[in-house]
């Protein structure tokens, strides 16, 4: 029988231009780079210049996209933002990228589920798809948490950075096997009751400021490994498959020691993970679309190839997506 499957034609990403390194941090709070890299596996992150929106991310991210895809902007039907750090208040920030695009037809709106929020846009992408309300999209992850840090607080301030990625997708048809190029299956999660261990303590409705960050880092690091093994295992469910099958591991670049806790406890070999933690920090909604661009411009994901994407952030919010490249 056939279905609808949402097919990646493309990706891109875009990292700022100045680059902030555990030493430049070093100069600014007391820490380490052996600190850094012994607990994160972080070695620099990337931060926007000023004047430099989470928008102008995510516009350079999606032309780069585009191009790979080979896609013209007036075929995007539908473009999705994940973000938790929005250009304004409102109106959703997925409207200025639409509108440089030169996009004026269609559907463009925000998803906010922090670091999670890729996969959920991904998932919410392929939903429009397979029930024919979009044809082509832009699923993109923008974030700017250099504008939410409390550059005082060392355990916060070393983990996060800033950057962009982009996927283009198309419904086609397939014959509903797993041989089937697009998405396979996805699945997400919350659990409102954890707000307190990730969340900025600052908004519209409550404080009227934009806030900062606060983390318990151990309580999060304790929840991670059980939430994304949760998620991932419902996708083998779904689908039949298993670790021995995956070609590539791209699981949200939070923290080193969560991706190989999660990939060991999994049975993922270690040569199947992709990890670009080292390179930009914890990017939020940004991580796994800049870890995938980067494997596929260095030839490691392919056509063809069965892709694992995992993501868990602040509420929490948890999700997977297996697709077909």
């Amino acid at each position: 029988m056939s279905v609808i499957r949402s097919t990646v034609l493309g990706c891109g990403s875009y990292l700022p231009e100045k680059c902030l390194t555990n030493d430049d941090l070093a100069r600014m709070v007391d820490t380490t780079d052996e600190w850094i890299v012994q607990r994160t596996g972080i070695r620099q992150r990337h931060i926007a210049a000023d004047g430099e929106f989470t928008s102008h991310l995510a516009i350079k991210a999606a032309q780069r996209a585009l191009r790979h895809a080979g896609v013209d902007a007036q075929d995007i039907d539908t473009i999705i933002l994940a973000t938790a750090t929005p250009d304004n208040t409102f109106p959703a920030t997925a409207v200025s990228v639409q509108a440089d695009l030169g996009i004026y037809h269609g559907m463009a709106f925000d998803i906010h589920a922090v670091c999670s929020g890729f996969v959920y846009a991904l998932a919410t992408a392929d939903a429009f798809m397979r029930c024919g309300q979009s044809k082509r999209a832009l699923v993109i992850g923008a974030e700017t948490f250099s504008r939410i840090l409390d550059w005082n607080d060392r355990t916060t301030c070393v983990l996060f950075g800033d950057g962009a990625g982009a996927v283009v997708l198309e419904a086609r048809e397939g014959s509903g096997t797993l041989g089937d190029r697009g998405v396979l299956t996805t699945h997400l999660r919350s659990d409102g009751r954890n707000k307190c261990k990730l969340y900025v303590d600052g908004g519209p409705s409550s404080t009227q400021t934009v806030g900062h960050l606060r983390m318990e880092g151990r309580e999060v690091f304790k929840h991670a490994v059980g939430m994304i093994t949760d998620v991932i295992e419902d996708a083998f469910a779904a689908t039949g498959t298993s670790a021995d099958d995956l070609d590539w591991f791209v699981p949200h670049q939070a923290n080193k020691r969560i991706i190989d806790a999660s990939a060991k406890k999994l049975g993922i070999a270690p040569e199947k993970v992709v990890t670009t933690v080292d390179l930009h920090g914890n990017t939020s909604a940004a991580s796994i679309p800049l870890a995938l661009d980067s494997a596929v411009r260095d030839g490691r994901v392919k056509t063809g190839d069965l892709v694992l994407l995992e993501a868990m952030g602040g509420g929490f919010t948890w999700g997977s997506a297996l697709l077909r490249w």
